[in-house]
């Protein structure tokens, strides 16, 4: 990415909302501009925005095969609310098919390799179709969610993806992203309720107990390095 576009956006983009933010983007990026949602409370807010106010971003989700049902349900009930198209990205048949055939279902249990390989081949790879010809990728990630993502930047170039990634929601905590949900009436996944702050594949995601972390619950049985492979920095 250019160094002076990056800052150029980054300057623009740090003195404005971050509602405000994404209609600049979705207005100098018109039709390259692409929302990932995995149906969490930060995507939530973001479709909201988009979806009352029209913007011209293409929403886009990537369903690994293997989400909770409650996923599934706040998925339709957001389509139905805002009146929004939901582009699903899925993995590629064969390449489950074989991981299955050869190491079984739950291989990703076993070793960090065959959870990332898991990851890899349920979202990574989907992810890489559902971005092509894109110029933004725009993601509800937050800072306080992980060290990887407390090193982020509100605007940054993603060497990965070769695109640009704007981050609105990065400096939001979680006190004010759950106030601003209950103030606009956000429709949220039910199992936030049950101590699900971070939600993914129902294998690979549990409750999380009083003083944990807030990605605890995901892959819970690994010690550290807590990411799918889909925001990893190079």
């Amino acid at each position: 990415m250019n160094n002076l576009l990056q800052e150029k956006l980054r300057s623009e983009l740090g003195n404005l909302s971050a509602e405000e933010g994404l209609k600049l983007i979705s207005e100098q990026f018109a039709d390259r501009t692409v929302f990932s949602t995995s149906f969490g409370m930060e995507d939530q807010v973001i479709t909201h925005w988009i979806g009352n106010a029209k913007m011209n971003i293409r929403i886009f989700t990537i369903d690994t095969g293997r989400l909770f049902q409650e996923t599934y349900d706040v998925h339709d009930l957001t389509r139905k609310k805002y009146d929004v198209r939901i582009d699903t990205y899925y993995p590629l048949t064969a390449s489950v098919e074989n991981l299955l055939n050869t190491k079984g279902p739950n291989s990703f249990y076993e070793s960090i390799e065959n959870r990332k390989e898991c990851c890899y081949i349920r979202k990574v790879e989907p992810l890489r179709r559902a971005l092509a010809g894109a110029a933004v990728w725009i993601t509800g990630l937050r800072a306080e969610q992980s060290a990887n993502r407390n090193a982020m930047n509100l605007v940054e170039w993603d060497e990965q993806y070769q695109l640009i990634k704007y981050n609105p929601m990065l400096s939001w905590s979680l006190p004010r992203l759950t106030s601003y949900i209950e103030r606009c009436h956000i429709p949220v996944n039910t199992l936030h309720k049950k101590n699900y702050p971070s939600i993914g594949c129902a294998p690979c995601t549990r409750a999380v107990l009083r003083g944990e972390d807030i990605r605890a619950g995901r892959w819970w049985w690994e010690a550290s390095g807590k990411e799918c492979g889909l925001h990893t920095r190079k």
